[in-house]
């Protein structure tokens, strides 16, 4: 089943066009990345799902038209944003009287058992917490929400590592389940590779990559080249090149790991690394730099003959 279903979902500022037409299709159960860069239309798509913001052509979410239906919606959906603030002057224990007052599905009971897990005390003002315990203090309340779907915008955003990895083991250990659906978006992508179970790229309003991580898994290939087998392995057409130490790391896409291995040092490469090469050059720029290779590549063969025949070696194969 569906939790998010769009087509031809499209959004417009003036002249700008924020989401140009996308189609995505988001099933129950998952956990999907939504990775993009700055001005890409991210939290366009998000404000689109969540109701906040009108919009152009299909979109369903639980079954309900967001902007239509946004009250009914909400009872069944949270939100985290690395601006959400709750207000400086308030209590832990009045911000969980006030979540228990205004949303049915709320469970004091678990949101008092996930704070007993930290150092926040029920007694401090918002004011006396730091960002990593806000960040906490906002996820215990939301988990304790019995929500079918949680949408987080750079939710660990200005958090130091140690909390940023505390809140996606809480959310992994104590709120996801098979029945729930978190969409997330990050620019600290090394951090949810193991995370995720399906991932999205998007970039001026269009969505450049939809993979599961099964398909990532198994589709992507790094491969750290032997300078000897440089030229080869430019002929099995990389989708991307860069430098580590004076060694050429090539991404390859639906190539045979097998054949890849007798190349050089064969890995999967992390979500960072393929971003970069699916932003990166385009497939013309990328089809030139093949040319090139395949060229270079006869030219050492006809000269690698041409100087075993000069030598009187036998020629090989």
């Amino acid at each position: 089943m569906a939790c998010i279903e769009a087509r031809g979902l499209r959004k417009a500022y003036g002249t700008t066009v924020a989401l140009d037409g996308i189609n995505l299709r988001v099933e129950e159960g998952r956990i999907l990345g939504l990775i993009g860069p700055n001005g890409a239309g991210k939290s366009t798509a998000l404000n689109a799902i969540l109701g906040i913001t009108p919009f152009e052509g299909q979109l369903r979410v639980l079954g309900r038209d967001p902007w239509a239906e946004r009250d009914l919606l909400m009872r069944d959906v949270c939100f985290i944003a690395d601006v959400a603030v709750l207000p400086r002057w308030m209590r832990v224990s009045q911000a969980l009287d006030y979540v228990a007052g205004v949303h049915p599905r709320f469970d004091r009971a678990k949101a008092e058992g996930f704070l007993s897990r930290t150092e926040i005390k029920r007694t401090s003002k918002v004011r006396q917490l730091s960002k990593g315990m806000v960040a906490q203090l906002h996820l215990a309340l939301v988990m304790a929400i019995d929500a079918r779907l949680l949408v987080l915008d750079e939710p660990t955003l200005g958090l130091d590592i140690l909390y940023r990895k505390q809140f996606y083991d809480t959310l992994l250990n104590d709120y996801f389940d098979r029945s729930r659906t978190i969409v997330v978006t990050t620019h600290q992508v090394e951090e949810i590779q193991n995370v995720l179970t399906d991932l999205m790229f998007i970039n001026h309003g269009r969505i450049m990559l939809e993979c599961s991580m099964e398909e990532f898994e198994a589709r992507y290939v790094e491969v750290m080249v032997n300078p000897d087998r440089f030229a080869a392995a430019q002929m099995l057409g990389p989708i991307y090149e860069r430098q580590l130490f004076g060694r050429s790391i090539l991404l390859f896409d639906n190539v045979d790991r097998q054949q890849l291995a007798a190349l050089g040092d064969v890995r999967t490469p992390s979500i960072a690394d393929l971003f970069v090469a699916v932003m990166g050059p385009s497939p013309e720029v990328r089809g030139q730099r093949f040319a090139t290779a395949k060229q270079s590549f006869g030219e050492s063969k006809a000269g690698g003959a041409a100087s075993a025949q000069g030598s009187g070696e036998p020629r090989k194969s």
